[in-house]
Protein backbone atom coordinates (compact mmCIF):
# COMPACT_ATOMS: atom_id res chain seq x y z
CA UNK A 1 0.00 0.00 0.00
CA UNK A 2 3.12 1.99 -0.62
CA UNK A 3 0.74 4.77 -2.08
CA UNK A 4 -1.36 5.74 0.08
CA UNK A 5 -1.32 8.02 2.90
CA UNK A 6 -0.48 7.18 6.17
CA UNK A 7 -3.70 7.72 7.38
CA UNK A 8 -4.85 5.32 4.65
CA UNK A 9 -2.21 2.64 5.47
CA UNK A 10 -3.09 2.55 9.72
CA UNK A 11 -6.51 1.59 8.16
CA UNK A 12 -6.00 -0.62 5.38
CA UNK A 13 -2.76 -2.11 5.60
CA UNK A 14 -1.30 -5.71 6.59
CA UNK A 15 -4.35 -7.53 6.63
CA UNK A 16 -6.43 -7.84 2.85
CA UNK A 17 -9.22 -10.21 3.55
CA UNK A 18 -10.02 -12.38 0.54
CA UNK A 19 -13.71 -13.18 -0.69
CA UNK A 20 -16.29 -14.12 1.94
CA UNK A 21 -13.47 -13.80 4.69
CA UNK A 22 -13.77 -11.65 7.97
CA UNK A 23 -13.50 -7.72 7.12
CA UNK A 24 -11.57 -7.24 10.80
CA UNK A 25 -7.66 -8.82 11.30
CA UNK A 26 -8.62 -12.46 13.13
CA UNK A 27 -6.90 -13.49 16.41
CA UNK A 28 -5.12 -16.74 15.58
CA UNK A 29 -5.44 -17.91 18.74
CA UNK A 30 -3.68 -20.71 18.59
CA UNK A 31 0.06 -21.96 19.43
CA UNK A 32 0.28 -24.57 16.53
CA UNK A 33 -0.92 -24.84 13.02
CA UNK A 34 -2.34 -28.51 11.11
CA UNK A 35 0.00 -30.08 8.37
CA UNK A 36 -0.76 -33.75 6.13
CA UNK A 37 2.48 -33.94 5.32
CA UNK A 38 5.35 -34.83 7.39
CA UNK A 39 7.55 -33.47 4.46
CA UNK A 40 5.46 -30.08 3.93
CA UNK A 41 6.18 -29.35 7.94
CA UNK A 42 10.01 -30.73 7.41
CA UNK A 43 10.42 -27.73 4.50
CA UNK A 44 8.71 -25.03 6.81
CA UNK A 45 12.02 -26.15 9.44
CA UNK A 46 14.11 -25.98 7.11
CA UNK A 47 13.11 -22.21 5.88
CA UNK A 48 13.01 -24.23 2.18
CA UNK A 49 8.67 -23.11 2.26
CA UNK A 50 6.88 -20.08 4.26
CA UNK A 51 4.00 -20.93 6.25
CA UNK A 52 3.07 -21.53 9.83
CA UNK A 53 3.89 -23.97 13.02
CA UNK A 54 4.59 -22.63 15.98
CA UNK A 55 3.56 -19.38 17.20
CA UNK A 56 6.99 -18.51 19.17
CA UNK A 57 8.04 -17.98 15.40
CA UNK A 58 5.44 -16.48 13.58
CA UNK A 59 1.66 -16.04 13.66
CA UNK A 60 -0.95 -14.63 10.94
CA UNK A 61 -2.11 -11.88 13.45
CA UNK A 62 0.97 -11.06 14.73
CA UNK A 63 2.43 -11.11 10.72
CA UNK A 64 -0.33 -8.50 9.85
CA UNK A 65 0.21 -5.91 12.18
CA UNK A 66 3.61 -5.88 11.72
CA UNK A 67 3.57 -5.93 7.99
CA UNK A 68 0.94 -2.67 8.68
CA UNK A 69 3.68 -1.17 10.88
CA UNK A 70 6.31 -2.04 8.01
CA UNK A 71 4.45 0.20 5.76
CA UNK A 72 4.17 2.83 7.96
CA UNK A 73 7.72 3.23 8.66
CA UNK A 74 8.56 2.30 4.65
CA UNK A 75 10.50 -0.74 5.55
CA UNK A 76 10.65 -4.60 3.93
CA UNK A 77 10.41 -6.33 6.46
CA UNK A 78 9.24 -6.12 10.10
CA UNK A 79 8.63 -8.66 13.58
CA UNK A 80 6.84 -7.79 16.26
CA UNK A 81 7.85 -8.60 20.36
CA UNK A 82 6.87 -8.80 23.03
CA UNK A 83 8.23 -5.24 24.76
CA UNK A 84 10.08 -2.69 23.23
CA UNK A 85 13.13 -3.78 25.74
CA UNK A 86 12.86 -6.72 23.85
CA UNK A 87 12.58 -5.14 20.14
CA UNK A 88 16.08 -3.08 21.63
CA UNK A 89 17.82 -6.32 22.80
CA UNK A 90 17.14 -8.41 19.50
CA UNK A 91 17.75 -5.42 17.51
CA UNK A 92 21.33 -5.12 19.03
CA UNK A 93 21.92 -9.18 19.71
CA UNK A 94 21.32 -9.94 16.25
CA UNK A 95 23.89 -8.21 14.91
CA UNK A 96 26.29 -8.77 17.46
CA UNK A 97 28.48 -11.45 19.90
CA UNK A 98 30.78 -11.75 22.59
CA UNK A 99 33.80 -9.08 21.74
CA UNK A 100 32.05 -6.43 19.61
CA UNK A 101 31.15 -3.09 20.45
CA UNK A 102 27.90 -0.33 20.09
CA UNK A 103 28.26 3.13 19.87
CA UNK A 104 24.99 4.67 21.68
CA UNK A 105 23.46 8.27 22.20
CA UNK A 106 23.67 8.93 25.76
CA UNK A 107 20.45 10.53 26.00
CA UNK A 108 17.99 7.19 25.94
CA UNK A 109 15.33 5.38 27.59
CA UNK A 110 16.77 4.47 31.07
CA UNK A 111 15.65 1.08 30.79
CA UNK A 112 17.75 1.06 27.34
CA UNK A 113 20.61 2.49 28.94
CA UNK A 114 20.75 -0.09 31.25
CA UNK A 115 20.10 -2.86 28.89
CA UNK A 116 23.30 -1.55 26.64
CA UNK A 117 25.60 -0.06 29.59
CA UNK A 118 25.20 -3.16 31.77
CA UNK A 119 23.05 -6.07 30.66
CA UNK A 120 25.27 -6.56 27.25
CA UNK A 121 28.11 -5.99 28.85
CA UNK A 122 27.51 -9.35 30.87
CA UNK A 123 27.25 -10.87 27.12
CA UNK A 124 31.08 -9.55 26.15
CA UNK A 125 29.48 -6.64 24.45
CA UNK A 126 30.53 -3.07 24.95
CA UNK A 127 29.42 0.90 24.46
CA UNK A 128 30.33 3.64 24.08
CA UNK A 129 27.73 6.67 24.90
CA UNK A 130 27.97 9.88 23.25
CA UNK A 131 26.38 13.21 23.79
CA UNK A 132 23.52 13.61 21.21
CA UNK A 133 25.19 16.90 20.41
CA UNK A 134 28.63 15.98 19.85
CA UNK A 135 30.35 17.19 16.51
CA UNK A 136 30.90 14.89 14.01
CA UNK A 137 34.57 14.44 15.09
CA UNK A 138 33.77 13.23 18.95
CA UNK A 139 31.22 10.99 17.33
CA UNK A 140 33.83 9.34 14.91
CA UNK A 141 36.24 9.20 17.92
CA UNK A 142 33.95 6.85 19.38
CA UNK A 143 33.73 4.28 16.67
CA UNK A 144 36.07 1.00 17.13
CA UNK A 145 37.45 -1.71 14.93
CA UNK A 146 35.12 -4.01 16.87
CA UNK A 147 31.51 -1.52 16.69
CA UNK A 148 28.99 -3.26 14.88
CA UNK A 149 26.25 -0.84 15.65
CA UNK A 150 25.04 2.71 16.08
CA UNK A 151 21.70 3.48 18.21
CA UNK A 152 20.12 6.54 19.20
CA UNK A 153 15.90 7.71 19.93
CA UNK A 154 14.36 9.93 17.66
CA UNK A 155 13.57 11.80 20.92
CA UNK A 156 15.21 10.85 23.69
CA UNK A 157 13.03 9.46 26.66
CA UNK A 158 12.45 11.84 28.46
CA UNK A 159 15.45 14.40 28.08
CA UNK A 160 13.59 15.19 24.48
CA UNK A 161 16.48 15.50 22.85
CA UNK A 162 15.85 15.52 19.20
CA UNK A 163 18.23 13.45 17.43
CA UNK A 164 20.61 14.65 14.81
CA UNK A 165 19.77 11.45 12.23
CA UNK A 166 21.67 12.80 9.18
CA UNK A 167 24.74 13.07 10.76
CA UNK A 168 24.66 9.68 13.02
CA UNK A 169 23.63 8.06 10.13
CA UNK A 170 26.60 9.64 7.62
CA UNK A 171 28.58 8.49 10.89
CA UNK A 172 27.43 4.98 11.17
CA UNK A 173 27.72 4.34 7.21
CA UNK A 174 31.29 5.66 7.01
CA UNK A 175 32.50 3.10 9.28
CA UNK A 176 30.29 0.55 7.88
CA UNK A 177 27.48 -0.37 10.39
CA UNK A 178 24.12 -0.13 10.69
CA UNK A 179 22.02 2.87 12.13
CA UNK A 180 19.24 1.66 14.50
CA UNK A 181 16.89 3.78 15.75
CA UNK A 182 13.82 3.70 18.41
CA UNK A 183 11.49 6.11 16.99
CA UNK A 184 8.91 5.71 20.08
CA UNK A 185 7.77 8.87 20.42
CA UNK A 186 7.84 10.57 17.10
CA UNK A 187 6.07 7.73 15.55
CA UNK A 188 6.10 7.17 11.61
CA UNK A 189 3.03 9.75 11.75
CA UNK A 190 5.59 12.57 12.62
CA UNK A 191 9.06 11.05 11.90
CA UNK A 192 10.19 8.10 9.42
CA UNK A 193 13.99 7.40 9.85
CA UNK A 194 14.37 5.37 6.91
CA UNK A 195 14.37 9.08 4.80
CA UNK A 196 17.02 10.33 6.85
CA UNK A 197 19.36 7.44 6.71
CA UNK A 198 18.86 5.00 9.31
CA UNK A 199 18.75 1.09 8.43
CA UNK A 200 16.83 -0.19 10.94
CA UNK A 201 14.27 1.31 13.32
CA UNK A 202 12.20 -0.24 16.98
CA UNK A 203 9.32 1.01 18.64
CA UNK A 204 7.77 0.36 21.88
CA UNK A 205 4.71 -0.41 20.46
CA UNK A 206 3.13 -0.19 24.15
CA UNK A 207 3.07 3.68 23.66
CA UNK A 208 1.08 5.58 21.22
CA UNK A 209 0.60 2.68 18.68
CA UNK A 210 -1.58 1.17 21.61
CA UNK A 211 -2.23 4.37 22.86
CA UNK A 212 -4.53 3.04 25.61
CA UNK A 213 -2.20 1.36 27.77
CA UNK A 214 -3.37 -2.16 27.03
CA UNK A 215 -0.84 -4.06 26.22
CA UNK A 216 2.92 -4.37 25.98
CA UNK A 217 4.96 -4.61 23.00
CA UNK A 218 7.30 -3.88 20.66
CA UNK A 219 8.86 -4.24 17.02
CA UNK A 220 11.91 -4.03 14.71
CA UNK A 221 11.71 -2.52 11.19
CA UNK A 222 14.41 -3.01 8.50
CA UNK A 223 14.64 -1.01 5.75
CA UNK A 224 16.64 -3.40 3.65
CA UNK A 225 18.63 -0.57 3.00
CA UNK A 226 21.85 -1.60 4.90
CA UNK A 227 24.25 -4.00 2.21
CA UNK A 228 25.44 -6.66 5.26
CA UNK A 229 27.00 -8.52 2.24
CA UNK A 230 29.46 -5.30 1.60
CA UNK A 231 30.30 -5.98 5.15
CA UNK A 232 30.74 -9.29 5.33
CA UNK A 233 33.64 -9.81 7.42
CA UNK A 234 31.60 -7.65 10.17
CA UNK A 235 28.53 -9.70 10.36
CA UNK A 236 29.32 -13.20 9.33
CA UNK A 237 25.80 -14.20 11.39
CA UNK A 238 24.20 -12.76 8.32
CA UNK A 239 27.15 -13.46 5.54
CA UNK A 240 28.31 -17.20 6.82
CA UNK A 241 26.80 -20.38 6.84
CA UNK A 242 24.08 -20.67 10.25
CA UNK A 243 24.83 -24.00 11.98
CA UNK A 244 21.90 -24.01 13.97
CA UNK A 245 19.62 -24.26 11.11
CA UNK A 246 20.74 -26.13 8.43
CA UNK A 247 23.33 -24.21 6.96
CA UNK A 248 21.84 -21.20 6.03
CA UNK A 249 23.28 -17.94 4.71
CA UNK A 250 21.07 -15.34 5.31
CA UNK A 251 22.02 -12.55 2.87
CA UNK A 252 22.08 -15.03 -0.02
CA UNK A 253 18.79 -16.88 0.80
CA UNK A 254 16.75 -14.21 1.77
CA UNK A 255 18.46 -11.33 0.24
CA UNK A 256 16.34 -8.01 1.77
CA UNK A 257 14.67 -9.89 4.29
CA UNK A 258 17.94 -11.15 6.05
CA UNK A 259 17.96 -9.26 9.06
CA UNK A 260 14.21 -9.75 9.95
CA UNK A 261 14.89 -13.71 8.88
CA UNK A 262 17.48 -14.31 11.23
CA UNK A 263 15.89 -12.09 14.31
CA UNK A 264 12.74 -14.73 14.00
CA UNK A 265 14.58 -18.57 13.06
CA UNK A 266 17.34 -17.66 15.65
CA UNK A 267 16.58 -15.12 18.42
CA UNK A 268 12.84 -15.55 18.62
CA UNK A 269 13.78 -18.98 18.23
CA UNK A 270 15.70 -19.46 21.55
CA UNK A 271 14.83 -16.42 23.55
CA UNK A 272 10.76 -16.52 22.60
CA UNK A 273 9.97 -13.04 23.31
CA UNK A 274 6.76 -12.89 21.07
CA UNK A 275 3.43 -11.32 21.69
CA UNK A 276 0.05 -12.75 22.25
CA UNK A 277 -1.99 -12.87 19.30
CA UNK A 278 -4.63 -11.45 21.38
CA UNK A 279 -2.08 -8.17 22.02
CA UNK A 280 -1.46 -8.00 18.96
CA UNK A 281 -5.04 -7.75 17.77
CA UNK A 282 -5.69 -4.71 20.24
CA UNK A 283 -2.52 -3.07 19.17
CA UNK A 284 -3.99 -3.19 15.52
CA UNK A 285 -7.20 -1.31 16.98
CA UNK A 286 -4.84 1.32 18.20
CA UNK A 287 -3.12 1.57 14.99
CA UNK A 288 -5.91 2.54 13.72
CA UNK A 289 -6.25 5.63 15.11
CA UNK A 290 -2.75 7.15 15.50
CA UNK A 291 -2.80 9.98 13.14
CA UNK A 292 -5.63 11.33 14.80
CA UNK A 293 -4.68 11.04 18.32
CA UNK A 294 -0.67 11.70 17.41
CA UNK A 295 -1.74 15.22 16.13
CA UNK A 296 -4.24 15.92 19.23
CA UNK A 297 -1.55 14.96 21.71
CA UNK A 298 1.25 17.65 20.14
CA UNK A 299 -1.77 20.08 19.89
CA UNK A 300 -2.08 19.96 23.57
CA UNK A 301 1.02 19.31 24.14
CA UNK A 302 1.92 22.74 22.84
CA UNK A 303 -0.95 24.24 24.74
CA UNK A 304 0.39 22.88 27.87
CA UNK A 305 4.03 24.03 27.69
CA UNK A 306 3.32 27.51 26.83
CA UNK A 307 0.74 27.18 29.91
CA UNK A 308 3.72 26.31 32.17
CA UNK A 309 6.17 28.45 30.25
CA UNK A 310 3.97 31.52 31.37
CA UNK A 311 3.54 30.43 34.80
CA UNK A 312 5.51 31.97 37.29
CA UNK A 313 6.65 29.25 39.85
CA UNK A 314 7.83 26.93 36.66
CA UNK A 315 11.61 27.82 36.38
CA UNK A 316 12.15 25.80 33.21
CA UNK A 317 9.70 23.54 30.30
CA UNK A 318 11.40 21.35 27.46
CA UNK A 319 9.42 20.92 24.35
CA UNK A 320 10.97 20.84 21.03
CA UNK A 321 7.77 22.44 19.43
CA UNK A 322 8.06 25.44 21.49
CA UNK A 323 10.19 28.33 19.37
CA UNK A 324 13.14 29.46 21.42
CA UNK A 325 13.38 25.38 22.67
CA UNK A 326 17.27 24.46 21.64
CA UNK A 327 16.11 21.33 19.62
CA UNK A 328 13.22 23.56 17.92
CA UNK A 329 15.37 23.81 14.67
CA UNK A 330 16.00 20.11 14.73
CA UNK A 331 12.27 19.37 15.67
CA UNK A 332 11.44 21.31 12.64
CA UNK A 333 13.97 19.51 9.93
CA UNK A 334 12.94 15.83 10.90
CA UNK A 335 9.68 16.14 12.56
CA UNK A 336 7.72 19.41 10.33
CA UNK A 337 4.17 18.56 12.04
CA UNK A 338 5.18 17.67 15.30
CA UNK A 339 7.01 15.97 17.88
CA UNK A 340 5.03 13.98 20.52
CA UNK A 341 3.01 14.90 23.33
CA UNK A 342 5.69 14.65 25.96
CA UNK A 343 7.00 17.91 27.34
CA UNK A 344 9.11 18.01 31.02
CA UNK A 345 9.38 21.07 33.45
CA UNK A 346 10.89 21.82 36.28
CA UNK A 347 9.53 24.01 39.47
CA UNK A 348 12.05 26.73 41.06
CA UNK A 349 11.39 25.28 44.23
CA UNK A 350 13.46 22.23 43.28
CA UNK A 351 12.45 18.27 43.61
CA UNK A 352 10.87 19.07 46.70
CA UNK A 353 8.39 21.36 45.03
CA UNK A 354 7.90 18.84 42.40
CA UNK A 355 7.00 16.39 44.21
CA UNK A 356 3.99 18.32 45.98
CA UNK A 357 2.90 19.64 42.86
CA UNK A 358 2.59 15.89 41.32
CA UNK A 359 0.47 14.48 44.34
CA UNK A 360 -1.49 17.52 44.30
CA UNK A 361 -3.20 16.81 40.72
CA UNK A 362 -6.32 15.39 40.58
CA UNK A 363 -6.89 13.94 37.01
CA UNK A 364 -3.51 13.90 35.73
CA UNK A 365 -2.68 10.99 37.24
CA UNK A 366 1.27 9.36 38.33
CA UNK A 367 2.30 6.30 36.53
CA UNK A 368 4.67 4.21 35.37
CA UNK A 369 3.85 4.79 31.48
CA UNK A 370 4.27 7.72 28.78
CA UNK A 371 2.36 8.34 25.47
CA UNK A 372 -1.18 7.07 25.97
CA UNK A 373 -4.98 8.94 25.58
CA UNK A 374 -4.77 9.99 29.55
CA UNK A 375 -2.67 12.76 30.72
CA UNK A 376 0.10 11.25 33.34
CA UNK A 377 3.38 12.31 35.20
CA UNK A 378 6.44 10.70 36.16
CA UNK A 379 9.42 11.70 38.16
CA UNK A 380 12.27 9.73 35.92
CA UNK A 381 15.13 10.24 39.00
CA UNK A 382 12.78 8.72 41.61
CA UNK A 383 11.03 5.85 39.27
CA UNK A 384 11.75 4.74 35.50
CA UNK A 385 15.67 6.01 35.99
CA UNK A 386 16.17 5.29 39.01
CA UNK A 387 18.87 2.38 39.01
CA UNK A 388 21.11 4.87 37.13
CA UNK A 389 23.72 7.30 38.75
CA UNK A 390 23.99 10.66 39.24
CA UNK A 391 26.52 10.75 36.32
CA UNK A 392 24.06 8.43 34.53
CA UNK A 393 21.57 10.48 34.59
CA UNK A 394 23.36 13.96 34.06
CA UNK A 395 24.31 12.11 30.97
CA UNK A 396 21.25 11.03 29.77
CA UNK A 397 19.63 14.99 30.51
CA UNK A 398 17.72 13.83 33.62
CA UNK A 399 18.02 16.80 35.97
CA UNK A 400 16.65 15.78 39.66
CA UNK A 401 13.49 17.84 39.41
CA UNK A 402 12.51 16.83 36.20
CA UNK A 403 8.67 15.84 35.34
CA UNK A 404 8.25 13.92 32.39
CA UNK A 405 4.40 15.12 31.36
CA UNK A 406 2.58 12.85 28.84
CA UNK A 407 -0.23 15.21 27.76
CA UNK A 408 -3.08 13.01 26.72
CA UNK A 409 -6.16 13.73 24.55
CA UNK A 410 -8.25 14.95 26.97
CA UNK A 411 -9.80 18.77 26.52
CA UNK A 412 -7.16 21.06 26.77
CA UNK A 413 -8.93 23.25 29.13
CA UNK A 414 -9.35 20.49 31.57
CA UNK A 415 -5.51 19.69 31.79
CA UNK A 416 -4.66 23.03 32.51
CA UNK A 417 -7.11 24.01 34.84
CA UNK A 418 -5.16 20.64 37.02
CA UNK A 419 -1.98 22.04 36.29
CA UNK A 420 -3.00 25.24 37.47
CA UNK A 421 -5.03 23.99 40.71
CA UNK A 422 -2.22 21.98 41.28
CA UNK A 423 0.51 24.39 40.99
CA UNK A 424 -1.29 26.70 43.60
CA UNK A 425 -0.35 24.07 46.37
CA UNK A 426 2.96 24.61 46.07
Amino acid sequence: MSNYKIETKCIQSGYEPGNGEPRVLPIYQSTTFKYNSSDQMGRLFALEESGYFYTRLQNPTNDAVAAKICDLEGGVAAMLTSSGQAANFYAIMNICEEGDHIVCASAVYGGTYNLYAHTIKKMGIDATFVDPECTTEELNAAFKENTKAVFGETIANPALVVLDLEKFAAAAHAHGVPFIVDNTFATPVNCRPFEWGADIVTHSTTKYMDGHATCVGGAIVDSGNFDWAAHADKFPGLTTPDETYHGIVYTEKFGKAAYITKATSQLMRDLGSIPSPQNSFILNLGLETLPLRVERHCENALAAAKYLQAHEKVAWVSCPMLEGDKHYALAKKYMPNGTCGVITFGLKGGREEAVRMMDSLKMIAIVTHVADARSCVLHPASHTNRQMKDQELKEAGVQPDLIRFSVGIENIDDIIADLSQALEQV
